[in-house]
């Protein structure tokens, strides 16, 4: 099983798949289907059918690969809708990007043929968020944009799409901040800040008066000023060394860093998932797909993997804790080998 007939690359190998089949592992739904050469049948990884035997499985990357191979769809549990479905969601969600502000509900079902409420739950099975919440998540993320780059706010409101300044004030509490702020580049804004040597090699901290927000191994001041460029930058400083002093504990001594105040925001979902990493204790990890099943949307494991990569308190907000269900590590910001490290610090 190395690649689609369409020529794209499928990177499941067969001993993942059959652990996925085993585990009905729906984080691998859409990744390959697995063929039974006994029955002529081929089905989602996830299917609830009774397990084959090994000796008579064969996986494919993709439907159209099974069918070549004279097998048909498994009608309990439809593998051919999957990709259906996954289709008519990239249409709604180039109908939202496209649109720049919310589109009805009805409206979107029409370029889908699915009717409102199935594309609702559909949709909401997917991305983790309903369309509504989707085109507010982009719409705050336009206006992050469009302020730091807007002379006035009334510029930024229409530049992100928004129909006017009622609209923009309803989503400006997704800002962590003013939205005049954000028009200055973060102007009236103390941000305080250090890179200090761990075990882990050089990490950045940098702290708002409310929290840390944001920890990570490979930035530095010039970060902070590309996104805040007006904001006041301090380096270290006494009000922001006993808070530096608690990190770098966390970082050393796993388990000590639970009530270590964080300043983050993001969308409605991805606070959800950060919440979520924050319950899984030092020494235990989850698979994407208990994550996704924890907060209520166990279709949504590709929504929480984009959630888990936007982390931006590494550590305090353990991501490092989130593997892949067959058990290997997966992937890092920071690289594979801090992660190794960081579990590998946590088990002992």
């Amino acid at each position: 099983m190395s690649a689609r007939s369409d020529g794209a690359r499928c990177m499941v190998t067969d001993d993942q798949a059959w652990t996925a089949v085993l585990a009905r592992d729906r984080a691998f739904d859409g990744q390959f289907v697995t063929g039974v050469l006994t029955t002529g049948i081929y089905c989602r990884p996830s299917c609830a059918a009774r397990h084959p035997r090994r000796a008579n499985v064969r996986f494919f990357a993709s439907g159209r690969d099974a069918v070549a191979a004279g097998l048909r769809p498994c009608l309990r549990c439809r593998p051919d809708d999957l990709a259906r479905d996954e289709a008519a969601i990239l249409r709604v969600i180039d109908a939202i990007r496209t649109a720049g502000d919310a589109l009805p509900l009805a409206d979107l079902a029409k370029t889908t043929g699915y009717s409102p409420a199935h594309l609702q739950r559909l949709f909401v099975r997917h991305t983790g968020l309903s369309p509504a919440a989707y085109a507010r998540a982009l719409r705050a993320e336009r206006m992050a944009d469009s302020l730091s780059r807007a002379e006035t706010v009334t510029e930024a409101i229409y530049d992100a799409g928004f129909s006017g300044p009622s609209r923009f004030y309803a989503d400006a509490d997704r800002l962590g901040m003013a939205p005049s702020a954000w028009v200055d580049g973060g102007r009236g804004v103390t941000i305080r800040w250090a890179v200090v040597p761990t075990s882990l090699g050089a990490m950045m901290v940098a702290a708002t008066d409310k929290g840390v927000c944001r920890l990570s191994f490979a930035e530095d001041r010039a970060a902070l000023a590309a996104r805040f460029p007006h904001a006041t930058l301090v380096e270290g400083g006494a009000p922001f060394a006993d808070l530096l002093a608690q990190v770098i504990a966390a970082v050393e001594a796993p388990g000590t860093g639970e009530h270590i105040p964080i300043d983050v925001r993001g969308t409605a979902f991805q606070e959800a998932v950060w919440r979520a990493l924050r319950t899984i204790p030092p020494g235990e990890t989850r698979s994407y797909g208990d994550i996704a099943a924890q907060i209520g949307h166990p279709r949504a494991v590709r929504a929480l993997g984009s959630a888990n990569g936007a982390n931006p308190v590494a550590v305090l907000i353990p991501c490092h804790r989130v593997i892949r269900s067959d058990g290997s590590a997966g992937g890092y910001a920071y690289g594979l080998d801090i992660k190794r490290a960081l579990l590998a610090r946590e088990r002992r």
